[in-house]
């Protein structure tokens, strides 16, 4: 088996029963001390007890699915090469545990000092490297370089390289781990920790690979996990970007919801609420003020709040679950936050035309300096194709860009059709579809969604949209 170099963001399917992951580094005079950590989190993004913290104090899980090895060579050994690691058996590991975070921890100085700083996944049995991330840190004292994780009952490793300058008890406390004054889990007696800054998003290597993430109004508010997903997500978007020809491109981002009937599973699995948190990502990066204009449709349109991107969780729990109430909408409105739109009034068919129609008014009153792009998610049942057909071929004398996402099989009628359609000065309309969107990779994702916005830009600039 070839082993894969593996970039910040990127991840492979894991098919052994048990691996170890193996950080290296090249020892030497004024390196510090590097230790190797794992930490058991849950679908919330923390562990159930200090119990799902594997590390040199606490070397195996109660469960006897994670171990911390310990340290091999150093400066005798060849090159000078010190490893620490940590082995995971994943067949043992308990339903409840969702992701396996791997740490790094660095004693007496910072990553910044660290030569040759890697993580490696191994086949535990044969010793076969299966993934390599080679990693670079400034004034990070800890830092996670990588996870498992679990993705419809299969795992993936995923190359993190996120730092921290609160060291190892700043990295722990914020997944939920309890650090004693008198105790705090560092491989040395030291003073009782003073409270530490927020965590420091270990930054890109300066390198034509990856683009420059915007700092984001609102970010620092959301939750850690949510944070770190935002952080790499913000880069894809970046790198696709590039890719594309449109490197420090800004346009403002709204978002289309389908709340149709045929939605319903896709909202009571949480496939619509991950799409979004996806999506805010795009919006991030593309206008930096934290804000995403929203709709939701079905037989009629409905304005959601805007989404502000430090209040994500909220608007995820509020805004996106109206799409799980019952098929014919039998709930109640008695007890709906006045925020909420009556998904009574929504109805169950699909009638994108006039969502369209509300979109293209609003941003007709609300005119931008950037260019407008659309992200529009359904799930098919497209029936209404000569009122779309007429709302989209007007709408290509104005600063919008329509992104159409088929988020299943179903029939999607005009939308498939917009690329080979004659008499418009530019092509104002992307469409693609995916079968499960869960499984899709973010890059994968974010190229897709991406690659044509940057030729009409081209297009609509020399046509004189924009």
């Amino acid at each position: 088996m070839t082993s894969t170099s593996l970039s910040k963001g990127a991840n492979l399917a894991v098919d052994s029963p048990a691996v170890r992951v193996e950080l290296a580094w090249a020892a030497g005079p004024g390196v510090p001390e590097i230790d190797a950590s794992a930490l058991l989190l849950t679908s919330a993004g923390r562990v159930r007890d200090d119990g799902d913290f594997v590390f040199y104090n606490q070397p195996r899980h109660a469960s006897g699915a994670v171990g911390h090895l310990g340290k091999r060579g150093g400066p005798g050994a060849p090159a000078g090469v010190t490893t620490d690691a940590v082995e995971v058996d994943l067949v043992s590991v308990e339903p409840g545990v969702e992701r396996i975070v791997l740490c790094a921890s660095a004693d007496g100085g910072t990553f910044g000092r660290v030569p040759g700083l890697s993580m490696r996944l191994l086949d535990a049995a044969s010793g076969t490297e299966l993934a390599r991330f080679d990693m670079t840190a400034g004034t990070e004292t800890a830092l996670v370089g990588g996870e498992l994780y679990r993705r419809q009952g299969k795992w993936k490793f995923r190359a993190v390289g996120q730092g921290y300058a609160a060291g190892l008890a700043g990295l722990a406390t914020d997944f939920g781990i309890t650090v004693d004054d008198d105790a705090p889990p560092t491989p040395t007696p030291t003073p009782t920790p003073t409270p530490t800054p927020p965590p420091q998003p270990l930054s890109p290597p300066p390198t034509a690979s990856t683009g420059p993430a915007r700092l984001t109004k609102g970010e620092e508010q959301l939750p850690v996990d949510m944070r770190k997903r935002l952080s790499l997500r913000k880069e894809q978007v970046a790198v696709s970007l590039r890719k594309h020809g449109a490197d420090g491109v800004t346009a403002r981002v709204i978002l289309v919801l389908d709340a149709s009937g045929s939605m319903s599973f896709l909202y009571s699995k949480g496939v619509v609420a991950d799409v979004v948190e996806r999506m805010a990502a795009v919006a991030a990066q593309l206008d930096d003020d934290g804000e995403m204009q929203a709709w939701t449709f079905a037989s009629n349109p409905a304005r959601l709040p805007d989404l502000r991107l430090g209040e994500l969780p909220e608007w995820l729990r509020l805004h996106v679950r109206v799409g799980e109430i019952s098929l014919f909408r039998r709930g109640r409105k008695k007890g709906l936050d006045p925020r909420q739109a009556d998904m009574r009034a929504v109805g169950i068919q699909n009638e994108e035309q006039k969502v369209i129609a509300q979109v293209r008014d609003f941003v007709r009153e609300n005119p931008a300096p950037v260019p407008t792009l659309v992200l529009f998610f359904s799930d098919g049942g497209v029936y209404r194709d000569a009122e779309i057909e007429r709302e989209l071929r007007e709408a290509v004398e104005e600063p919008v860009f329509w992104q159409f996402v088929g988020l299943g099989r179903a029939k999607y009628g005009v939308l498939e059709r917009f690329d080979t359609l004659t008499g418009r000065r530019v092509d104002n309309v992307g469409f693609f579809a995916v079968d499960d969107i869960a499984t899709v990779p973010d890059p994968e994702l974010y190229d897709r969604l991406l690659s044509e916005f940057p030729s009409w830009i081209t297009a609509a600039g020399r046509a004189g949209i924009l």
